[in-house]
């Protein structure tokens, strides 16, 4: 044994026995050793029982004992933490965390974008070591045999690494652009994207993020589209597309430049077939390696992300819980939202992933005594630190003319701002025939839902009344639209849950008493309620409508509803729905997470097929027909196919 493994495998061993020298534990401390948190604005009016103390700190005070729990941060590691610009030096690259007692390994190696479609990085057989907080790469160890991207002669290598913790535990996935040779100089690099969004008949909108504010440029049809201002975050439209067309595309940042293609959407109305495919819920699963880097299950997202190109899908539609999150710090939602989307970037240069929010995106406010959890609402001010503005500052989606639950006739004050925004979390989109209306059953989300009737705030799985009127207006409008023959609707939580959600989702175990509190008073109408007022709108009020794609439960399930469908508790006091016609729920929540196998409900009987396998599901669009087929992305099986219209 060489005596560099020999101190790899020493250094392992020693790390594993003193964690106490580390500056990061992964283990839950008492809440007296959590540092508390002062708010950055006013407490909005919406919630209740919520207060400042005198050291400016945020606390609970619950009004029957009158016993007060502190907010407190209960975050690992974050995303400016491990985001950083190495050093160059005569022997390679200086990596400082700024953290001395942080340690573990980085791995690193070449990446070649020349000649390559979805490059990736080709890791050195020996691993950096991190001590003190710093690591050093010694680039001299990537020469000769081992320079397969011809840096020794061009003078410039793009670097993929990835930081381990001390445990194990995979942390962060990024990329540095080096020019100059000994001592190596950071260069301008694209570390997250590009990303094709919002692709249409006539434009689309490239996005990407540079480690140092740059200007930037899209080529594409000879004719250029600057991005004047210099930014760190670049978001392109270029339009004057014609559509169903392939374009060759440059994107351009300071000396970087990368050549990459796609195709505009057909026209509007265009009976043309297509696919898309479906999926959601791949944060971190079970099993080691890449299922777990730091809050995603990247194994399968990859492996999802290759089949929906590989099978010739448009486009992809995923709906919620991207990572672990349940988050109290944005940077941290931030690393591991950046995990994430390493796992779909190579393939995401080509075809756009539209992404919806889930209950496992939620930033809250943790009110914690001893090591027990005692209420948790979603964290503001509004357009910084809430869960919304960080899903939509990591997304790039259309707007709607939704704006938020200001206004409606729970508002306890209409001349201020109590609600977050819907921005970017509920929207709608059109590809050829079809509309796809994308939903938020998790907005200003208390997780804690036995405590909402004293701090306010939003059960999972409930849709508010602003958002249910707005779904209302845009599905009858939808039905007007005679270039649209068909509607889909996706939402995170299922209306019927089937396996692993039946305690909460549009269910609560059929307990309708679960809803929103505003400002410390109940809204009228409890989940089960709104559950019908939602079916009643996509079923009954349209004909276009085809199925709700849902997600939450790790599994895939497909289900009837019909008339005859079993859907209540026993003695249910209250007016019950009439289902006017059959329609389909379809829940894939098999893109990673630790699965649910299957629970009886009510409506089992209605459940034509139940998987737990991972799950990609594609449909196939001709005309008036609708052609579904589920692979899993992992072994290439067919869980099933079938003709949904």
């Amino acid at each position: 044994m060489k005596k560099s493994t020999i101190f790899l495998a020493g250094l392992t061993i020693f790390l594993l026995f003193t964690g106490f020298l580390l500056k990061k534990k992964l283990i839950p401390l008492p809440q007296e050793s959590l540092p508390k948190i002062a708010p950055q604005s006013d407490i909005p009016k919406s919630y209740s029982n919520i207060y400042v103390d005198d050291t400016g700190n945020i606390y609970f005070q619950h009004p029957e004992t009158g016993a007060k729990s502190y907010a407190a941060d209960i975050s690992e590691f974050r995303y400016s933490e491990f985001q950083i610009n190495p050093t160059g030096t005569d022997a390679g690259m200086e990596f400082d965390f700024m953290a001395p007692g942080f340690e573990g390994l980085i791995y690193y190696g070449l990446i070649n974008e020349k000649d390559v479609n979805f490059p990736q990085p080709v890791f050195f057989k020996k691993p950096a070591v991190i001590s003190g907080g710093k690591a050093n790469i010694p680039m001299a160890a990537l020469r000769g045999k081992y320079d397969f991207t011809d840096w020794e002669t061009s003078g410039e290598i793009l670097l993929g690494y990835r930081i381990v913790f001390y445990d194990g535990t995979m942390i962060y996935d990024s990329r540095v652009r080096l020019t100059d040779l000994f001592p190596f100089k950071t260069a301008v690099t694209v570390i997250d994207g590009p990303y094709l969004n919002q692709v249409g008949p006539n434009s689309a909108i490239i996005s990407f993020t540079t480690n140092f504010e740059t200007r930037s440029s899209v080529e594409i049809n000879n004719t250029t589209f600057k991005n004047r201002s210099k930014t760190t975050r670049h978001e392109i439209k270029i339009d004057g597309l014609k559509a169903s067309t392939k374009y060759n595309y440059t994107v351009n940042a300071d000396t970087y430049q990368r050549k990459l293609w796609f195709k505009t959407a057909p026209e509007k109305g265009s009976q043309e077939p297509f696919i898309f495919a479906f999926a959601s819920d791949s944060r971190a699963g079970k099993g080691g390696g890449e299922r777990n880097l730091y809050g995603a299950n990247v194994y399968i997202i990859k492996k999802m992300a290759a089949l929906t190109l590989a099978n010739g899908a448009d486009f992809m539609q995923y709906t919620g819980d991207l990572i672990n999150g349940y988050a109290t710090d944005r940077d941290y939602m931030l690393l591991q939202y950046q995990n994430h989307k390493r796992g779909i970037e190579p393939f995401a240069h080509r075809i756009p992933f539209i992404i919806g929010i889930g209950n496992h995106e939620a930033l809250n406010l943790n009110f914690i005594t001893g090591n027990q959890m005692l209420a948790s609402i979603d964290k503001f001010p509004w357009d910084t630190e809430s869960t919304e503005s960080v899903f939509a500052e990591i997304v790039v989606n259309p707007l709607s003319s939704l704006k938020s639950e200001d206004g409606s006739k729970y508002d306890p004050d209409p001349k201020s701002v109590d609600f977050p925004s819907y921005d970017e979390t509920v929207f709608y989109y059109t590809y050829g025939n079809m509309a796809m209306v994308v939903l938020n059953s998790d907005y200003w989300y208390a997780p804690a839902e036995d405590a909402i009737k004293f701090t306010s705030g939003n059960p999972h799985g409930y849709i508010m009344d602003n958002q249910l009127a707005w779904l209302k207006e845009t599905i009858l409008n939808l039905e007007e639209d005679k270039k649209i023959n068909h509607i889909f609707v996706t939402i995170h939580t299922p209306a019927f849950p089937n396996g692993g959600h039946a305690k909460d989702d549009m269910w609560y175990n059929g307990n309708n008493e679960v809803r929103p509190y505003v400002a410390g008073q109940a809204v009228e109408k409890g989940i089960i309620q709104r559950r019908d007022e939602f079916l009643d709108i996509l079923i009954n009020q349209s004909k276009k409508t085809v199925a709700l794609l849902c997600g939450d439960e790790h599994n895939y399930s497909r289900t009837r509803i019909t008339k005859a469908m079993q859907m209540y508790p026993e003695d249910y006091p209250h007016q019950k729905l009439e289902i006017s016609r059959t329609f389909w729920q379809l829940t894939n929540g098999a893109a990673g997470a630790p699965y649910y196998a299957q629970e009886q409900l009510p409506w089992t009987n209605n459940v034509e097929a139940f998987s737990t396998q991972y799950a990609l599901i594609f449909f196939h669009i001709e005309g008036n027909k609708i052609k579904v087929e589920v692979l899993n992305p992992d072994t290439l099986e067919k869980i099933e196919d079938f003709d949904l219209k």
